[in-house]
């Protein structure tokens, strides 16, 4: 549905077309062009004793925990995005498929990168992955949907 509103101010016809939010579509493309033409973004971290499984409560050594490269994975996906939605609009994950390699000690840098692969509707689709020094330690596919930031919240606290 399209809203059209014509206005007579002093005898000038302004025409005023505006698209309900739920109509808005993402277009591969333009995502793509937005974040670059391979539309990926990395990030970089060092696993420290808080990253651990064993602090994190996913295992019992001192190795980069799963829930920790996993949500690096996450953090590339919705930054590759982030910049280039309109003003309101926000990402949230709701699909994450991972496997994890190989385990990366404390101290060794880890770089997590998300590749935009597909847009179908509000839906994101990337391709993550995790190396450390040594090479891949996990990859997967990660989907988003893109909302309104504000209609989300205020739908969640509605638990309340």
């Amino acid at each position: 549905k399209i809203n059209v509103n014509c206005f007579d101010v002093d005898g000038v016809i302004s025409v005023n077309i505006s698209v309900p939010e739920s109509q808005h579509k993402v277009n591969i493309d333009i995502i793509l062009q937005s974040v670059g033409r391979d539309g990926t973004k990395d990030i970089t971290f060092t696993v420290t004793e808080d990253l651990t499984a064993k602090t994190v409560g996913s295992g019992t050594l001192d190795v980069l925990a799963t829930p920790i490269m996993i949500a690096k994975m996450e953090e590339a996906a919705w930054k590759a995005v982030a910049d280039h939605l309109d003003e309101g609009a926000g990402s949230v994950g709701i699909l994450m498929n991972a496997q994890h390699l190989s385990a990366t000690p404390v101290g060794l840098e880890v770089r997590a990168e998300a590749e935009v692969t597909a847009v179908e509707g509000k839906v994101i689709t990337f391709s993550v992955k995790a190396f450390d020094e040594a090479g891949e330690i996990g990859h997967g596919t990660h989907k988003r949907v893109i909302i309104n930031s504000q209609k989300f919240l205020e739908r969640t606290y509605s638990k309340l």
